[in-house]
């Protein structure tokens, strides 16, 4: 199987305050191919569209107290969610976390929604992660990797152990000429982002995923960490941008005034011996 691997870690990692919002970053963009063209019984591609699935990537470590062990200092959980919370089971088939070799079976594989792992340890490392999609979706996977945070930036007090650390990555996957299953399944869903189609434009019935009803509750509204997820929403992102030009214009008027007063008052032919004015 080929594949496309992406790391996103240098470009996109922050570190909530209490399900603050975050910065957004450039997508990860699918090149064409004519693979699945070619194929038998494959659905035909729709040229010209595409769709794209925001997802969050990251992980939220508790302290477990001065109790614990050593060895076994905090609980941390490696996620891959919407994000706007919303089930990613329509596009996502299963999820490979790769953790570090000191583990017992460091490879584990999450077959369905919601696609997570939980663990206890002491030491931070880097978490491969891979995405594998349904075959109408995608036949390349994508590799990002996170680097597991435990400890807070500011180490100078006592670590709490009410408030956990959480590190999360925004990415936007983008899927450039979609087959009409594909299309036809996520037209509606929330998770997914789907061009507005011309109209008269008919799609056929969508076709289910396997194993769809024996498969748990896919999104996260309800997680029970879900009050520390950090917001990626563009309204959140618009509601700060407006806020930070009311400070900027605030700021510009101040030093409007101050320069006015500096206009009025009166000029030094000659400065003063012993000061010169840069």
């Amino acid at each position: 199987m080929s594949h496309l691997t992406i790391s996103a870690r240098k470009q996109g990692e922050y570190q909530s305050d209490d399900g603050a919002s975050a910065p957004k970053q450039p997508r990860l963009k699918f090149g064409k191919s004519a693979e699945d063209t070619d194929k038998k019984g494959a659905s035909r591609r729709l040229k010209d569209v595409e769709i794209c699935v925001p997802i969050v990537y990251g992980t939220i470590a508790f302290y477990l107290g001065r109790k614990a062990s050593e060895s076994q200092s905090h609980k941390w959980t490696v996620y891959v969610r919407g994000a706007t919370n919303e089930d990613l089971g329509v596009v996502i088939k299963r999820v490979v976390f790769q953790l570090h070799p000191s583990f017992n079976n460091p490879t584990r594989v999450v077959e369905s929604p919601p696609f997570e792992l939980s663990e206890c340890g002491w030491g931070e490392f880097e978490i491969a992660i891979s995405l594998f999609f349904h075959s109408d979706v995608c036949d390349k996977q994508v590799d990002l990797y996170h680097h597991l945070k435990l400890y807070p930036e500011d180490e100078s007090g006592p670590q709490s152990t009410k408030k956990p650390v959480v590190m999360e990555s925004y990415n936007e996957i983008v899927f450039p000429d979609p087959s009409e299953n594909f299309l036809a399944r996520v037209l509606n869903h929330p998770a997914v982002i789907v061009p507005r189609l011309p109209a008269g434009f008919n799609l056929p019935d969508p076709v289910p995923i396997e194993n769809l009803h024996e498969r748990e509750k896919g999104d996260t509204k309800d997680h029970p960490h879900s009050q520390w997820f950090m917001n990626f929403s563009e309204a959140d992102e618009l509601l700060k941008l407006a806020a930070a030009r009311q400070q900027v214009q605030a700021h510009i008027i101040k030093l409007r005034r101050q320069l006015s007063m500096m206009d009025g008052l009166p000029q030094l032919s000659k400065p003063p011996t012993g000061y010169e004015f840069t």
